[in-house]
Formats: C-alpha cells, structure tokens, sequence
C-alpha cells in the first residue's frame, strides 16, 4: 500500500494517527480527516463518525487541510481525545457512526465549582445534529468561524452560543445508549450540580494552553513518554527520566501546563502547594511531604506537582530554620528513593529557579529544566483564541491586532484582558436590567456582544503582569503628534521601528540593529515625545525611568536597580528603554577628584549591561540629555549608544506643523494665519511654542470671561510679546560646534601619564 493511503479493515473501518486540532476548532466536536479515508468509510462533509481508541466516542467528518491530505492523520482536541482515551501519536479506528435519534439526554457541569441555571432549549439548538455519546465531555462553542466546511453544515455552527465564555457540559445519560443526536423531540435536562466524571479524568488539555508548542514537546518526552510506555525505558535499559522543573515569570502558564500533561498522560495527579505543607510540629512537613509521595506511588502512572518549589526547598545556606533544612533533606531523599522503575515522574514550578538549593537541580532529581517564557506574538494570538473561544466577539473585533499590541502579556494578562472586556460589555448593557428581576431577559442576552471599544479599554486597566515594578506604558503619541523634527525622526524610524517590526531584514543581511540612541540637544526640543513616538510606531513596550528613580544612597541598590530594569525589558520585548537626563546618571568617570564611587560603579553596570554577555534582543536604550559633554564617553561609542542624534530648535515649516498640533482643537478666529507666527517664531523650540498657544488661550479667557468663543490674532501677537525664545544663537552655535566633537571623543584614549600619575598620587597618600 502506498504511503499516505489509510488502511482499510474488513468492517469498514480506517486506522489513522491522531493529531491535535487547531486551537480555534477546539470544542467544535470535530474531526477533520483526508479524503482518502471520506472514501474509504463512503462518507461526506458532516457526516458523524465513531473514533474508537481505548473508548469509544463520536464527532462530525470534516475535511482536512490541505498540509494534511496526504497524511493518515485525524486531528482532534483535546475532549475528544480525552472521550476516546488516546493520545497524539497513538492509533484510532475510524468508521461510520450508526445513529440514532434521542428520547432523552442528561447534562451537567464539567466543573466542580461551577453552577448553572437556564433553559434545556438553548442546549438543544447548540447540541442539535451532533453526535454524542454517555460520558462524553462536551462544550459549548464559541463564535470563531470554522473553516473549510459546506454551508449547511456552517449553519449549525453559527447558532447563538449559550453563554459568554464557553462551558464544558458532561453527557450524564442518554436514551437510548450509545451514539445520539438531539432532534425536535428530544427531552433536554441540565443539572445545576457539577458530577463526578466517570474515571476522574480533568477537563484541562493541551488544547486550554496556547503559544507554548516547544514546551508541550519537551514535557511529552520527559514525563508523558515514561507514563504511557514504560516498556520503552526497560528495552533500553535506562532510568525514564524521574523530575522536570518548569520556571518562568509568573502567569506563564506552568500549573495549567502540568494539569494539562496529567490529564493527557492518564496519570493521577497529586497538588503539593508549597505553604500548605509546612507543619508547626515538629517532623510534620516532612511526614505530609511523605504521605504524598506514598499515595502516590500506590496510585501509578501518577504525577506529583510541587507548586511555588522555591519556598519549601530554599537553598540551605540562606535559610536559618531547621526545619526548612529538614524539608529540603527529606525531599532529596524521597526523589532518590522513587524505584527506578517506578511510574511516578515530578514535576516543580517556581519564578525563581535561582532560590532553590543546589542539590535538586541535578540529573536523578530534576533530569530537565523548561523555561516556560512570555508568549510571542503567535502565541498571544492562541492564548487569546483560547479565552474568547465562547466569547459573543463583535464584527470589528481582530485578535491578530490585538496579539500585535500586547507585548510582554503573559497568559494571565491575557486572561485578565479578556475578563475586563467582557465586564465593559456587561457595563454597557446595564441601563437595560432589571436589578429586582435578578433574571437577564433572553433579548438582552442575544445582543450582548463584546466589541473592539470594550477591548480597547480594557487595555488601558491591564498592563503586563512582569511590569508592575516599574513604570511601563503604551504611548499615545504618534509621529503625527511631532513636527519640525524630521531628520531626528528619519534616523530613529530606521534605528528603532524597522529592527523592532521587521528583524528579519536585519538577519538577512547579517547585520545588527543598533543597541541605543542618545538624543541630546536643547531643553524643550522634543526629545522626550521622540522616545514615546517611536516605541508607540514600533508597537513596543516603553519603560521611562528618571535617573533619580535608579540612584539610591545604599551601597550596591543603584547596581541592582538597573540589573533589574533591564531584566525587565528583556521579559517584555520588544521594548524602548528610555532614560531622561542620562548625563546625572552616567557622567564622565575619572572627572574630578570629589567624583562620588557609586556613579562609576552605575556607568560600569550598564556599560556590561548594553554589550555584556546576555545580548540585548528586541531591546532598545533611548537616552536624553541637554549636556551630552558630561556623559561617559565609553558609551558614546558604537555598540552601546550608536547613534548620536541631535534634537535642534525647529525650522520655520517645522514650527508652522508644531503650532497645528498644539491648536488643533482650539477655535481659531477667521483672522489668525499660522504661517506668520511661525516666521517669528526663530529658535523658539516646541515647548516655546505650545506655551505661545497656551499664553493666547488665556489672553482670550481674560479679554471674554468665560464666553471666549475663539482666540484671535491680536491674541497670539500679544502672547508673542509676552514669550521669548529659550535657544539663544551662542547655544546653538555651541550644539553645532558639539556634533563633531562627541564621536570624536568616544575614540580618544586617555593619555598612560595620567594612569601613572594617579597611581603615584595614591601611593604617596597610603606612605603617609
């Protein structure tokens, strides 16, 4: 038989390889095959279809994609998966479901805590045409299109969906047994409460963790492999691995992610929450981490996680307690002491994998360390996929867009943004309850829906969780906020927006993008709306810091302030660091004999910070300062702040596009042309120029009260009078003259004399 052909068995069934759904089909009840099995088995489109693994289930025959036509592969989510008890990789029997209409079906909730109320009818138009089996998990589905389908079979998908997120319903019994469908006449019944499953199997999967494909692989190999085919260790005579420590930032994911391993592996799955096991007597931390341990290996294949790790298995020299020492002994010796051929793997989370002792972080204990990192954007686009699957979305809403502007969010964030939407949708609609009814009329809920505006300002409420240390935002100021600063604006576009949008172009042609910017020039220029432009083009995370925020008067925390501020930025890229008055932060080293050490020590740290060994990907410097002579020439030269821009007082047609912004929504009277005012308006930066349109404002307040319709020119001539260019010709002359001579001394090297010279004075000084 030819490759790619599905194996055709006598009872009209076909063996194909399970594969996992696209996030947006999953919950769908759908299974999309090649049509070479739609021949086999004498199917069409959305058709149900019996999947036989270690149970049998059902779903509706859709066709695969074209990556898979020539595949023997079925993809599945994750409840079908879980229905038919089989993994990824591992083989199903395919064939035509035999079904038959329903007298009467029995759902309840798949979730322990939760309660539901509403009408069986909405169950019946969500569940009408597909096939279902008793103990099945099932969900309601979301409003994301599903592709490549016919239209009558469209049709059934776009049915109103029965609540705002979607639910997961366990199918308690069905009459008559085996493979169903609701029709007209079906008796619908919806418990309130939720029931036990029937082999205790969780309702978490693969498919409710999105953006991190690479670390589901790592984990399938490290803790599903051993549990599923033990024999495979055994014929090679090794150890199947015994522990893995995921570690990230926190809200990455990593509970949800060894949740969703247990549950697809089939393994029992044992919870330590680090806090909860410590024990005030003496012994009984270590007795409870025991009694763990034991059950479970009596309950193998099973899996302990140990949640929050750092805080039971500190490392032993910085803790003071005995019994964290003890707890920490105890859980060497329970790792060392699993039987090498026993079916139990560990599995550990933490923020802070640095904090945990040495002794665990070792092959025999923990064989594997996963970093568990902050989502790209393709893995934001599925988280968000993930937490608006049920979710009534609004015609403009696009998540890919919504994926592109949440740098830095994490899976939580995400969550977080998607809660708050809803709630804004919830907010809109509130005039239209009844409060005393306690009861949503069924018309209101039709026409909830969650539109673009509700996720817009969720975004102002949400900011990356990694961020709430620092100052961090999404600027609002774009390049049509700035004028007459256009050469300053070409040479940031290029340096900043195309490496941070397009990194690609860079990899191409082998080259790297420029690491920092320093923007020096006049007080008032722009130089600080520069820096938040172009990280808003850029859709980049912007984190302002002053350098007064990162000097502190304790030895070493000014050091630790700015490793951590950079530790940051790399959480969050793409992200514009940009450091206001840098010249107070890094002055020139060596300068004068009263210099203070702590700001050698700051120019020393971000020296190694911007070329050391941890490379700066995604990230950009902006520093700013008026005295750029005063700055450390060290990082004036390539590779630490590349580009040396100057930010000069604007040019007649750059002031004319400076005083259109600041007025535009301002009533200008008939009378007032802008082209004059900016012909007088020589040297006067762009804060010069706002504060002349403010000045004008108040002056028609003052003239009219306030009845002042709109301002005048006699206004803006009397404002003029009032303000006074703040660059004078000497200071521009010293800026031009200045231009030339920074880069000049980035490369100059200080003489060897004045090395020796010092080294002499400070001999002197220890002789005496």
């Amino acid at each position: 038989m030819a490759d790619g052909e599905a194996t055709v068995a006598a009872d009209q069934a076909v063996r194909l390889q399970v594969a996992a759904a696209r996030q947006e089909e999953s919950g769908r009840g759908i299974a999309r095959m090649p049509r070479s099995a739609f021949q086999a088995l004498g199917i069409t489109e959305g058709d149900p279809i019996e999947i036989e693994g270690k149970r049998i289930t059902a779903a509706l025959a859709f066709p695969a994609y074209d990556e898979d036509q020539s595949l023997s592969v079925v993809r599945l989510d994750g409840l079908q998966r879980a229905n038919a008890e089989t993994a990824g990789g591992e083989h199903v029997q395919v064939r035509r479901a035999q079904t038959r209409v329903a007298s009467r079906v029995v759902f309840a909730p798949a979730q322990r805590q939760m309660r539901l109320q509403g009408p069986p009818e909405a169950l019946k138009r969500v569940f009408a045409g597909k096939p279902l089996v008793q103990g099945d998990l099932v969900a309601t589905h979301g409003q994301q299109p599903v592709q490549n389908v016919p239209p009558e079979v469209r049709r059934m998908f776009n049915t109103p969906a029965y609540a705002l997120t979607q639910i997961r319903l366990q199918v308690i019994s069905t009459v008559p047994r085996g493979i169903v469908t609701i029709g007209p006449e079906t008796e619908v019944e919806l418990r309130a409460e939720y029931a036990e499953p029937r082999d205790g199997r969780g309702t978490v999967n693969y498919d409710d963790v999105g953006g991190m494909d690479d670390t589901i692989k790592q984990l399938r190999e490290m803790v599903e492999l051993p549990l599923r085919y033990p024999e495979l260790f055994t014929r090679l005579g090794v150890d199947p691995p015994k522990g893995v420590l995921l570690h990230g930032p926190p809200g990455t994911g990593k509970t949800r992610l060894a949740q969703a391993v247990a549950n697809e592996s089939e393994a029992e799955f044992f919870i330590i929450n680090g806090p909860e096991i410590m024990g005030s007597a003496y012994g009984e931390s270590e007795k409870r981490l025991r009694e763990v341990f034991e059950q479970a290996e009596r309950a193998q294949p099973s899996i302990v996680f140990i949640d929050e790790i750092d805080s039971i298995a500190p490392k032993r020299q910085n803790v003071q307690g005995e019994a964290e020492k003890r707890l920490v002994a105890q859980l060497l010796t329970l790792m060392d002491g699993l039987q090498a051929r026993a079916n139990l793997v560990v599995i550990a989370a933490t923020n802070r994998p640095d904090a945990i002792d040495e002794a665990l972080r070792r092959p025999g204990r923990f064989d594997r360390e996963i970093i568990v990192g902050v989502p790209d954007e393709k893995g934001r686009r599925e988280i968000l996929g993930i937490h608006t699957r049920g979710m009534p979305l609004g015609e403009g809403v696009d998540l890919r867009e919504l994926s592109r502007s949440t740098h830095g969010f994490v899976g939580a964030d995400l969550a977080a943004l998607a809660r708050e939407a809803a709630i804004e949708a919830v907010r809109r609609i509130m005039p239209k309850l009844d409060l005393d009814a306690r009861t949503v009329p069924p018309e209101v809920l039709e026409t909830l829906q969650v539109e673009k505006n509700d996720f817009r300002e969720a975004l102002k409420r949400v900011q990356p969780s990694a961020m709430r240390e620092v100052m961090v935002q999404a600027p609002t100021v774009g390049w049509s906020d700035i004028g007459g600063l256009g050469t300053a604006q070409e040479k940031l576009r290029e340096g900043v927006e195309l490496p941070l949008r397009n990194p690609q172009a860079f990899d191409r042609l082998g080259i790297r993008p420029a690491k920092g910017f320093l923007l020096y020039g006049p007080p008032g220029t722009g130089k600080t709306l520069l820096a938040k432009a172009v990280a808003r083009e850029a859709e980049a995370n912007f984190i302002s810091m002053k350098s007064s925020d990162l000097l502190s008067k304790w030895y070493g925390e000014s050091e630790q302030q700015i490793s951590k501020l950079f530790a940051r930025a790399r959480q969050v890229a793409p992200c514009v660091v940009f450091i206001d008055e840098i010249d107070s932060l890094v002055p020139a080293r060596g300068s004068g004999a009263g210099e203070p050490q702590v700001t050698a020590r700051v120019v020393n740290t971000i020296l190694a910070e911007m070329d050391g060994m941890e490379e700066l990907n995604s990230i950009v410097v902006i520093g700013a300062t008026n005295r750029p002579t005063l700055v450390d020439p060290a990082l004036l030269r390539p590779g630490r702040f590349d580009e040396l821009v100057y930010v000069g007082p604007p040019d007649e047609a750059g002031r004319a596009h400076i005083l259109s912004i600041h007025t535009r929504n301002m009533p200008l009277a008939a009378d007032v042309d802008l082209a004059p005012i900016a012909a007088q308006t020589d040297r006067y930066t762009g804060a010069d120029l706002e504060d002349v349109v403010r000045r004008a404002g108040l002056l028609a307040i003052r003239r009219d009260g306030e009845n002042a319709q709109a301002v005048t020119a006699a206004d803006f001539r009397a404002a003029l009078e009032e303000s006074r260019a703040s660059v004078s010709e000497a200071m521009e002359r010293e800026y031009e003259a200045m231009q030339g001579e920074l880069k000049r001394r980035a490369m100059e090297v200080r003489p060897i004399g004045f090395l020796t010279e010092g080294m002499v004075e400070s001999t002197r000084s220890s002789k005496h």
